[in-house]
C-alpha cells in the first residue's frame, strides 16, 4: 500500500506500507518532493518495493485514485503479471462525497439548515427555590441570599422581584457557600473539592481551584477576600481572590501542624479541620482552629505562635452542666472533670460573643459546650486560676442516644449588653423524634461560670431541615439578629422573626408552629398547583397594543406590593433592575397560567423581570359556574379582542374581557337549554362575559378565530363546539370525533385559506366564496383526524391514521403553505440521524399507486403557493401530510420518521420563512428538525440545561412563543429557556436585572466610618447606619477611616504573604537625629589585638557603644567626641558657665581678647595648620582601612548567609 501526505513545510512524502494476517509494517518512507511525479518516477519506487519485499510474496498494490498512480499501476501490472494494482476505496469515496457537497442545491440545503436552526439552548429566567436545595448564604451588605442545590445550581434572591441562577459545570452538591460580602463574588466548594468563585454580573464561574485533598472547612474572612481552607490531613491553609485579576491564589502562609501536634502531644496528620474561625476583634491575626477529635487551637498569624489550647481532656477544667431537657430549664452543677468522659467528635462550632471570648461547640453525642477563652489574654500566672471554670456544658435531651448537633448559630441580645443572646440549635434531640429548629435564650451576664439557659423552644418545621442563615431586617447598629432563614425540602424557606420566638419562648411554649413569612413565589406552581400555561406575544402592528399597553400600566400601579406577616419587613433588597423599555418597543408578552383550585394568573412577562398583573378567581361574585374550584385545563387568548378563554375538568368556559365598558355588567350562562342573563358588578380587572355548560366532559382544547369572533372547544370524550364570542352563543355541538371518544389532543381552525383547500362540494355548499366560513381541524388521541365545516357542524373528512407503532397523538400542527415550502419536494428513502427511518409514500404495495398518490400530491400541494401541509405527531413516530390530500380522502404521507425514543411534547418555531419542529421526548432530551424535511438540526436534554428529570405529566404546563422561547415548570421552579440567539429586544442583556448593586457597594466602601473590629462587633449591617448618618451630618473623616481600613488589610497581608516563622523583618529604622560630624572630633586608638564579637554603634551624644555581635577582626577603636554644642541653646552660649537667671557681665578689652585671640606669629599659625592636615590625612587614611575591613567581614558573613540559605532549601518545613 502507498500512503501519499504533504507535511506542513509542503513536502511530498510516500509511505510504502505492507499488509499480512499478522498486522501492517511500514517499509520505507520516501521524500518525493524533488522529483517528477509521473507515472515512470511513481513505478520505479513501487518496482524498488516489490523487488525488496519479493515479487512472489506481493498479491496485490493499492495507490490513490490520481491519474499518474492508476497510470503507475498498470506498469506494474505489466511488469509483474501476478500482481493486482486497485485504487484506495476510502480515497475515491472522499473524493465523490466532495463532488456532491459542489452541488449547488447541497449547498443550499446545508447553507439554509444551519443558519435557520442555530441551536444554542440556555437558561434566561428562573424563578422559585430549587425542590434540592440544601445550603443557604447571605450577603448582610448587598441583602441577596444565595441557595445552593445538590445539582450544582445557584439560585441568588433580591428584591423587587431579582432572582438568578447560575449553573455549574458539574452535577455535584456544594459542601460550603459564603459572598465575598460587598464584592460582586461568591465562593462555593462542590463536594469534589473544587473551589469555585461566582462572578454575579455576569453570572459565571469566575475562577476555580481543584483541591487535591478532601477539604472539611472553608471560611471567608468579613470583608475581605481572604479565604481560609481546612482538610482532611488538618492543615490550614490560606487563599486570597484577587478582584482584579479574577484568579484564586494560594498564599505561602499556613498553620504549621506539627507545632501544633508537639504542643497537644498527639499526632493531627489524620484529623479533619471541622472549622476555622476568624476571631472577632484581634484585628486579623488570630485564627481558632477546631479538629474533629476535640482539640481547639487559637492560632496568632502575626506572631506565628499558639495563644491557647482547649481539649475536653484537660484535667485541669471543670464542667457547669445546664440541662435544658425538662418542662423548666434548670442548672445542674458537676465536679466531675472532663478527662472522665469519653473522646468527644466535635461536629460544629460558633462564636457565642461578639468579641471572640466564648465559643459554642456542638458534639456529635448530641452536648454542646461553651469555652471561655478569655484567658487568651490573661498573664501566665492567672491564666491557671480561671480554667478551672471556663467550661459549660448544655444537654437538650436526658436521651441516651442522641442526634448529633448539626447546626449552632449565635445571636446577641442587645439588652443583655452582649452578655447573652439566642442560640439557635438543630439537633441535639434524641433519635427517632420529631425535627424540630431550637431556640436557647443564654444569659451569662454573671460569667459563665454562672450560665443560664432562661428560656426554650422548639419550632416545629415544615419539612426536613436542610440549613437556615441569621440577618436582620434593617440596618441596627448593634448588629443584632432579628429574623432568620430556614431552609427545608422540598425547596420551602420560611422566615422567622426573632421578636415573635423570644415572645413565644416567654410564654413557656415548649413546642410550637411559629407563624411565618413564606418566601413569595412569583410564579406559583405547587401551592396552588399548575395546570396549565401559556405564552403569548402582541405586537405593535396589532390593533390592540396601545390598549393591552395601557392596561398592564393601569394594572401594576394597583397590584399590591408584597404582603408582610407578623408586621415583617421581606428583608431581601438586593439587586438593580433592569432598563425599562422604550416607548416605541415593538413586543408585549405576557405569561397565562391556570391552576388547580380553577383560578388563572396574568403575568406581563415584556420585561425579564415578570410582574403579576390579574389573578382572576373562578367565582363571579354569587353566580353559580359549575364545580366549583374545578381544576383549570385548557386556556386560549385572543390578541385581537384582548379575551380570555378558561376550560375547567367540569366542562365550563369562561370567557373573559380585559377591556369592558363603564355600562357592561351583564353575565351570560349558556347552557344546552338556553342562555340566563345575570347584572353583576365584577369590580376592577378582567370581568366575566359569559359562561359556557355545554358538556359534563374536561375541556381539552381551546381556539380563537375568525379574529376572535368564534370560540372552538375540544371536549376530552371527543365532541367539539363552536361558540359565537360576540353573541355569547352557540353555533354547534358535534358528537364523538371517533367511536371510542377519545379525547381531543389538538385543534386547529382555518377560516382565510380555505378557498385553497380542495373540500368536497357535497360537503360544504358554496364555502370557498365565503371567507367566514372555514374548517376546524381535530386530532384525537387515538389517531383519528377530523375536519368539521365551522359553519353546520358537519364532519368533511373524519379519517383513521395509526402509526406503525401502536401509539397515542401528541399534536397536529397545521403549517401554511409558502413558495419555500412548496419548492421542496417529496423524498423517500433519506436516512435519519439516531437511527430513525425515514419512509416515502410506501403504503401501497402496487407501484403505480405509488406513482399516482406522487402526482396526486404534486397537483394539490407542491403546485401551489397557498397549499398546507399537516404534520401528525405521535409519541412513536412523526408523519407530514398534504392537507388537501387528507381532506379528499388519503391518509398517504409525504415523509414519516420513526422515533427512537417516545414523544410528548412538541411545538413549532417560525418566522417569516421558516419553520423548525422542537420535540421533547419523555427522557428529558430536546431535538430540534427542520421542516419539512424532520431533519435532525440539533439536540440537548433538561439534565444539561436545567438539571431537571420530566415528570408525570410535566409537558401539560410547557408553553412557548413562536421565536424560541419556552417556559417549563418542574414542581417548585419555572425557568425561561430561549433555544436561539434571539435577536428579540426583549431579551437584551441591559434589560436584565444585575444581581449586583455597584453603586451601594461603592458608597459603602467610600463611607466607611468604622473599623473592621467594629464592625465584627456590630455586625454588618451597622455599615448602613453610618452611611445613613454620613450622609446626612456630612461628617465623615475619610482620610481616618482608610487609614484604619488600610491598617487592617495590611495587618492581613503581613499576616499571610510569608510562610509562617520566615516573615521579613520590618526594619529598625535608625532614630537618631542627623548630625553633622567634623572629622577634628574623631579619635582613633592605637591597634590592639582582639576578636570582636561586637558591633561598634555610633553615639551622638557622646562616643562609640558596644552592642551587637559581629564576626571581624578589629585593631582599631574608633571614638567621636561630640560635644555638647548642639543641646546648648543661644542663651547658654552667650553667658557660656552662668546660669539663664544670671544678668548680663560686662567684660573689658584684654578679658575678650584673651579669650578668642590666638597667640603667635605668622610661623607659628602657618605650622600649626599643616600639622593639622597631616593629622586629619592620617585619619582618613586610617579610616579607609577600617572600612575595608568592614567590607571584607560583610562579605564573609554574606558567604555564610548564602551558603546557610542553600542548606535550607532542601529541609522540609517539618524539619525547621
Amino acid at each position: 500500500m502507498a500512503d501519499g501526505w504533504t507535511d506542513r513545510c509542503r513536502r511530498t512524502l510516500i509511505n510504502f506500507l505492507v499488509y499480512f494476517p499478522k498486522g501492517i509494517i511500514l517499509v520505507k518512507s520516501v521524500d518525493a518532493s524533488g522529483a517528477s511525479k509521473t507515472a515512470d518516477t511513481l513505478f520505479k519506487l513501487f518496482k524498488e518495493v516489490v523487488l525488496y519485499v519479493g515479487p512472489k510474496n506481493v498479491v496485490q498494490i493499492v495507490t490513490d485514485n490520481v491519474a499518474n498512480y492508476v497510470d503507475a499501476g498498470k506498469l506494474l501490472e505489466m511488469e509483474f503479471p501476478k500482481l493486482y494494482w486497485s485504487p484506495c476505496a476510502t480515497y475515491y469515496i472522499n473524493l465523490m462525497l466532495q463532488d456532491i457537497g459542489k452541488l449547488e442545491e447541497q449547498q443550499n440545503v446545508v447553507q439554509s439548515s444551519f443558519s435557520s436552526a442555530k441551536f444554542d439552548p440556555r437558561v434566561v429566567l428562573h424563578y422559585g427555590v430549587p425542590s434540592n436545595a440544601s445550603i443557604l448564604a447571605f450577603d448582610r451588605v448587598q441583602r441577596l441570599l444565595a441557595v445552593g442545590t445538590l445539582d450544582g445550581r445557584i439560585k441568588v434572591f433580591g428584591g423587587d422581584n431579582i432572582e438568578g441562577i447560575m449553573i455549574s459545570p458539574k452535577q455535584t452538591s456544594f459542601k460550603n457557600l459564603e459572598f465575598l460580602e460587598n464584592q460582586g463574588f461568591l465562593a462555593s466548594v462542590s463536594s469534589d473539592n473544587e473551589i469555585q468563585v461566582w462572578d454575579l454580573r455576569n453570572r459565571q464561574i469566575a475562577s476555580a481551584l481543584q483541591w487535591e485533598s478532601i477539604i472539611t472547612s472553608f471560611s471567608i474572612i468579613y470583608g475581605t477576600s481572604y479565604m481560609l481552607v481546612g482538610t482532611e490531613h488538618g492543615l490550614v491553609y490560606v487563599l486570597k481572590f484577587d478582584l482584579e485579576d479574577r484568579q484564586i491564589n494560594i498564599l505561602p502562609y499556613y498553620v504549621p501542624t506539627n507545632v501544633i501536634s508537639e504542643a497537644v502531644g498527639m499526632s493531627l496528620d489524620h484529623v479533619s479541620v471541622v472549622r476555622v474561625l476568624h476571631q472577632p476583634c484581634s484585628n486579623g491575626k488570630r485564627l481558632l482552629v477546631v479538629y474533629e477529635n476535640g482539640v481547639m487551637v487559637l492560632w496568632d498569624a502575626l506572631e506565628d505562635q499558639i495563644v491557647l489550647i482547649r481539649d475536653h481532656k484537660n484535667i485541669k477544667l471543670k464542667i457547669n452542666q445546664v440541662s435544658s431537657y425538662s418542662d423548666e430549664p434548670k442548672d445542674e452543677h458537676s465536679d466531675d472533670k472532663l478527662e472522665l468522659e469519653e473522646d468527644k467528635e466535635i461536629s460544629c462550632v460558633s462564636w457565642a460573643s461578639n468579641d471572640g471570648s466564648v465559643v459554642a461547640v456542638g458534639y456529635v453525642d448530641g452536648d454542646i459546650m461553651f469555652w471561655d477563652l478569655s484567658t487568651a489574654n490573661a498573664p501566665i500566672d492567672q491564666e491557671d486560676k480561671k480554667m478551672s471554670n471556663n467550661v459549660v456544658k448544655l444537654q437538650l435531651s436526658s436521651a441516651d442516644r442522641r442526634l448529633p448537633i448539626i447546626i449552632l448559630h449565635w445571636c446577641t441580645n442587645k439588652s443583655l449588653s452582649s452578655s447573652g443572646g439566642e442560640l439557635f440549635v438543630y439537633g441535639g434531640h434524641e433519635i427517632g423524634s420529631e425535627e424540630v429548629l431550637t431556640v436557647l435564650s443564654i444569659d451569662r451576664s454573671c460569667g459563665i461560670e454562672s450560665l443560664k439557659c432562661t428560656g426554650r423552644i422548639d419550632v416545629a418545621l415544615r419539612g426536613s431541615f436542610a440549613d437556615m442563615v441569621l440577618l436582620s431586617s434593617e440596618f441596627h447598629a448593634e448588629g443584632d439578629c432579628n429574623m432568620l432563614f430556614v431552609l427545608t425540602n422540598p425547596g420551602q424557606l420560611d422566615l422567622y422573626d426573632n421578636n415573635c420566638l423570644s415572645s413565644l419562648m416567654s410564654e413557656q411554649k415548649r413546642k410550637t408552629s411559629s407563624p411565618t413569612m413564606q418566601y413569595t413565589v412569583i410564579i406559583p406552581t405547587l401551592e396552588p398547583q399548575m395546570t396549565t400555561a401559556r405564552l403569548d406575544v402582541v405586537c405593535q402592528d396589532m390593533k390592540s397594543f396601545t390598549a393591552l399597553s395601557e392596561i398592564l400600566v393601569a394594572a401594576k400601579q394597583h397590584s399590591l406590593p408584597n404582603q408582610t406577616s407578623m408586621k415583617m419587613k421581606w428583608p431581601l433588597t438586593g439587586g438593580v433592575p433592569g432598563q425599562l423599555f422604550k416607548e416605541d418597543h415593538l413586543i408585549i408578552q405576557i405569561y397565562i397560567a391556570g391552576y388547580q383550585d380553577g383560578s388563572v394568573r396574568i403575568w406581563d412577562a415584556s420585561y425579564p423581570a415578570l410582574s403579576l398583573v390579574y389573578n382572576i378567581k373562578p367565582e363571579v361574585n354569587d353566580v353559580k359556574m359549575g364545580s366549583a374550584s374545578s381544576p383549570v385545563s385548557a386556556l386560549d387568548f385572543c390578541p385581537d379582542t384582548l379575551h380570555l378563554a378558561v376550560g375547567d375538568e367540569s366542562g365550563v368556559v369562561r370567557l373573559y374581557g380585559l377591556i369592558r365598558s363603564s355600562g357592561d355588567t351583564a353575565l351570560h350562562f349558556v347552557t344546552e337549554n338556553g342562555t340566563n342573563v345575570h347584572n353583576v358588578n365584577q369590580g376592577d380587572g378582567p370581568y366575566c362575559k359569559a359562561v359556557f355548560s355545554l358538556q359534563n366532559s374536561a375541556v381539552c382544547g381551546l381556539q380563537f378565530a375568525n379574529l376572535g369572533g368564534n370560540l372552538a372547544v375540544g371536549y376530552e370524550h371527543g365532541q367539539v363546539a363552536m361558540l359565537d364570542t360576540i353573541t355569547s352563543s352557540i353555533l354547534f355541538l358535534t358528537s364523538a370525533a371517533s367511536d371510542t371518544s377519545s379525547a381531543v389532543v389538538s385543534l386547529k381552525v382555518k377560516f382565510s385559506d380555505t378557498s385553497s383547500l380542495n373540500i368536497p362540494q357535497e360537503s360544504v355548499s358554496d364555502i370557498s366564496g365565503n371567507s367566514g366560513k372555514g374548517l376546524v381541524f381535530v386530532m384525537t388521541r387515538d389517531a383519528h383526524f377530523v375536519a368539521v365545516d365551522t359553519e353546520t357542524g358537519n364532519m368533511v373528512c373524519n379519517r383513521s391514521i395509526y402509526p406503525k407503532v401502536k401509539s397515542n397523538a401528541i399534536s397536529m400542527h397545521i403549517i401554511d403553505g409558502t413558495s419555500e415550502l412548496s419548492a421542496e419536494k417529496p423524498q423517500s428513502g433519506s436516512p435519519q440521524k439516531n437511527g430513525s427511518e425515514t419512509q416515502a409514500n410506501m403504503q401501497s404495495e402496487n407501484t403505480q399507486d405509488k406513482v399516482e398518490t406522487s402526482t396526486t400530491i404534486e397537483n394539490s400541494y407542491f403546485g401551489k403557493k397557498e397549499s398546507s401541509l399537516v404534520l401528525l405527531c405521535y409519541e412513536s413516530e412523526l408523519s407530514l401530510h398534504s392537507l388537501n390530500c387528507m381532506i379528499e380522502g388519503s391518509t398517504k404521507y409525504t415523509l414519516k420518521v420513526n422515533l427512537v425514543q417516545q414523544c410528548c411534547w412538541t411545538t413549532i418555531f417560525k418566522d417569516d420563512k421558516e419553520y423548525v419542529l422542537a420535540v421533547l421526548y419523555q427522557t428529558g432530551d430536546i431535538e430540534l428538525r427542520s421542516l419539512p424535511t424532520l431533519e435532525v438540526l440539533g439536540e440537548s436534554s433538561l439534565t444539561s440545561i436545567l438539571r431537571w428529570n420530566l415528570k408525570t405529566d410535566m409537558e401539560k404546563t410547557i408553553c412557548s412563543s413562536s421565536n424560541g422561547q419556552t417556559i417549563l415548570v418542574n414542581e417548585n421552579e419555572a425557568a425561561f429557556l430561549s433555544l436561539f440567539p434571539c435577536e428579540n429586544e426583549l431579551w437584551s442583556p441591559e434589560y436584565f436585572p444585575s444581581l449586583h448593586d455597584e453603586v451601594l457597594a461603592a458608597a459603602v466602601d467610600v463611607t466607611k466610618s468604622i473599623s473592621p473590629t467594629q464592625n465584627e462587633k456590630q455586625g454588618a449591617p451597622a455599615i448602613f447606619l453610618s452611611i445613613a448618618k454620613n450622609f446626612k451630618a456630612k461628617k465623615t473623616d475619610h482620610n481616618t477611616d482608610q487609614a484604619v481600613h488600610n491598617n487592617y488589610l495590611e495587618n492581613l497581608e503581613r499576616c499571610f504573604s510569608s510562610p509562617p516563622f520566615l516573615k521579613p523583618s520590618s526594619g529598625t529604622k535608625d532614630r537618631l537625629d542627623d548630625f553633622e560630624l567634623d572629622i577634628d572630633e574623631i579619635h582613633i586608638d592605637e591597634p590592639v589585638a582582639f576578636l570582636s564579637h561586637q558591633k561598634i554603634h555610633v553615639d551622638k551624644k557622646d562616643e562609640i557603644h558596644i552592642d551587637e555581635p559581629v564576626a571581624f577582626l578589629s585593631h582599631q577603636k574608633i571614638h567621636v567626641d561630640k560635644k555638647e554644642k548642639a543641646k546648648e541653646t543661644d542663651r547658654q552660649k552667650l553667658f557660656e558657665e552662668s546660669t539663664t537667671d544670671s544678668k548680663p557681665k560686662a567684660r573689658t578689652t584684654e578679658e575678650i581678647k584673651a579669650k578668642y585671640r590666638k597667640t603667635g606669629d605668622a610661623a607659628t599659625a602657618a605650622a600649626l595648620a599643616r600639622d593639622k592636615l597631616v593629622e586629619r590625612q592620617e585619619k582618613l587614611q586610617l579610616l579607609n582601612e577600617r572600612t575595608e575591613e568592614l567590607q571584607n567581614g560583610a562579605e564573609d558573613f554574606a558567604s555564610m548567609a548564602s551558603e546557610l540559605a542553600k542548606r535550607m532549601e532542601n529541609r522540609k518545613w517539618w524539619q525547621l
